[in-house]
């Protein structure tokens, strides 16, 4: 692949990732056929910054966690109130992580 192209999906996603997994997934890319690019463009990636404000603002109802595809741990916090507010606060700290691992879990599903 272009390694312009890869660049330019390398500045404008990698606020979706964890920064260790960077030069792994611009390596990957730059040994991926141009087939494959088309489906590499539509892939939406969920943003870490969204995820913790709804977790500070509705956390405790595991809104966070449904929107991030975490349906088990959702169903957990609804009905337990986000664990009486420590798995909210908790969650504070773990959902950005959560997120970008989820992204990332997304995008191997297109580059293996």
């Amino acid at each position: 692949m272009d390694s312009q192209k890869v660049d330019m999906f390398m500045m404008a996603n990698a606020k979706f990732f964890e920064s260790h997994h960077l030069s792994n997934i611009r390596e990957r890319l730059l040994s991926l056929d141009d087939s494959k690019w088309s489906m590499l463009s539509i892939i939406s990636f969920k943003d870490p910054t969204t995820s913790l404000i709804v977790s500070i603002l509705a956390g405790s109802l595991g809104i966070d966690r449904f929107m991030i595809g975490d349906t088990g741990i959702g169903i957990g916090k609804l009905l337990t109130c986000g664990g009486l507010g420590v798995w909210s606060i908790i969650d504070w700290f773990l959902i950005q992580g959560a997120t970008r691992e989820k992204n990332m879990q997304r995008l191997q599903q297109y580059l293996f």
